[in-house]
């Protein structure tokens, strides 16, 4: 007993987990994140680009680090099993996070 009189636990509550489940959803959740500032840094570059506020050279080396990027993401995508449509988490009366395409 304690000194307030309820009964002493003597058991601690564990959280029993699948380590790749874990990592899987852990890998989800990071790849989410990257992706959705990859589409934001993306709407940013086409904004600027029809506003004509890069020069052409910008454009190119944008251009080619967004496709870099987007494959690089494929291939982590496939590496964990997870498709594109798994990382677009579903946020309830909110809608899904990543706007679809």
């Amino acid at each position: 007993m304690t000194e307030s009189g309820q009964p002493a636990r003597t058991t601690r509550l564990r959280l029993q987990t699948d380590s790749e489940a874990m990592e899987r959803d852990l890998s989800r959740l990071v790849l989410t994140l990257v992706e959705l500032v990859r589409q934001l840094v993306e709407r940013q570059c086409v904004r600027r680009m029809e506003q004509q506020d890069l020069s052409d050279e910008q454009i190119e080396v944008l251009g080619l680090t967004l496709m870099r990027l987007e494959e690089a993401m494929t291939e982590v995508c496939d590496r964990f099993g997870l498709s594109p449509s798994d990382l677009n988490l579903d946020l309830g009366p909110l809608g899904t996070l990543l706007p679809e395409d």
